[in-house]
Order: structure tokens, then C-alpha cells, then sequence
């Protein structure tokens, strides 16, 4: 088990230091993962990761704290909570913006999503919730790439998978998305 995992357990078990251990160690993790893809981003963002990340810590560790199971349980859970909230700041930010145009959505090129427009954002949460409903592991999986920023490799690790069935379930995936947002612009 990684030190992440241990930490994790001891929280669980209600280790009072361990809870004090896991902030800056998970904090620099998310905040690393942001901000490597924020550096490729243009000036003038008004979701800044640092803001993603202490949004999505408070989330994890707010009213509704649940155990977590290992490293795996606590990034998806890490990578619900930053979808949720650039899906909210996309949908605050399109009803400001009324009659927002469809773009096209290039699922060849994975950035995190905070990179991406409100409307290609939605459109993309739209249809990555019909995923989850047909193919939840499939789902977890572009969550973890298009919303935290992870390889393949490390989402498929995350999630327990070896490295050839997560290159095979982002095929799918992207195939799949690609369809279900093809369809939305027409």
C-alpha cells in the first residue's frame, strides 16, 4: 500500500494525525496535477487551479466525509468533485451567455476541462453521464483523464486497470463519445 493509502486508513480508524498528515500530501498531488495543465493555458483564466483544488478539498472533506478505500477510492472521488464543479461554473457561466453555439470537441486531444468552453464542457457531461449509466468503469476513466488530467496510465492504475485495458477503454470511450457528441451537433 502507498503512504497515501496508510494515511487514508488511519483517517479512517479516526487517527487524529493522520487527518493532519493527509492535506499536504493529497493537496500537493491535485494541486501538481492542475497546474501541469493549466501551464499550457493562456492568461486571463477565471478558474485558477489552486481554486479548483481548495474547492474540491473542501468538498472531500466537508459534511459529508466518507471513508475512502484506497488511493484509487480518493482520486475518483477527487475527480467527481472537480467535474462537479467545472460543470456548475460552466452551467453559472452559459446562463450569463445565452445562445452559446456548439463548437467541436476534439477527444483525440484529452486537456483537463478546464481548458475547454462551457458548451463543449456541458455537451461533454451530458454525454459522459449516458456513459456511466451504460459503462461505469469506462466513465470513471474519462472523468479521471478529462477532468483531473491523468495518463492513461495513471487512471488505468487508479482505477485498478492494467495499461492495455485502460488504452482499450479510452478507445471505446472516445469512440463512444465521440458518436453521442457528433449526434448532439447535428
Amino acid at each position: 500500500m502507498s503512504e497515501l493509502t496508510h494515511i487514508l486508513a488511519r483517517v479512517d480508524q479516526g487517527d487524529p494525525k493522520a487527518a493532519d498528515e493527509l492535506l499536504p500530501l493529497v493537496y500537493e498531488e491535485l494541486r501538481r496535477l492542475a497546474a501541469q495543465k493549466m501551464a499550457r493555458e493562456a492568461a486571463g483564466q477565471t478558474l485558477q487551479p489552486t481554486a479548483l483544488v481548495h474547492e474540491a478539498w473542501l468538498r472531500l472533506v466537508g459534511s459529508h466525509a466518507q471513508p475512502w478505500n484506497s488511493r484509487g477510492h480518493f482520486f475518483a472521488a477527487a475527480a467527481e468533485a472537480m467535474r462537479r464543479i467545472l460543470i456548475d461554473n460552466a452551467r453559472r457561466k452559459n446562463r450569463l451567455r445565452h445562445g452559446q453555439g456548439l463548437a467541436r470537441v476534439d477527444l483525440d486531444r484529452v486537456d483537463v476541462a478546464i481548458h475547454s468552453d462551457d458548451g463543449t464542457l456541458l455537451r461533454v457531461d451530458d454525454a459522459l453521464q449516458k456513459l456511466a449509466q451504460e459503462e461505469p468503469v469506462k466513465a470513471e476513466l474519462v472523468k479521471l483523464r478529462f477532468f483531473i488530467g491523468l495518463s492513461i496510465a495513471e487512471a488505468g492504475q487508479t482505477l485498478g486497470l492494467s495499461e492495455s485495458t485502460a488504452k482499450r477503454y479510452w478507445a471505446y470511450s472516445r469512440a463512444w463519445l465521440y458518436e453521442k457528441l457528433k449526434g448532439d451537433s447535428n
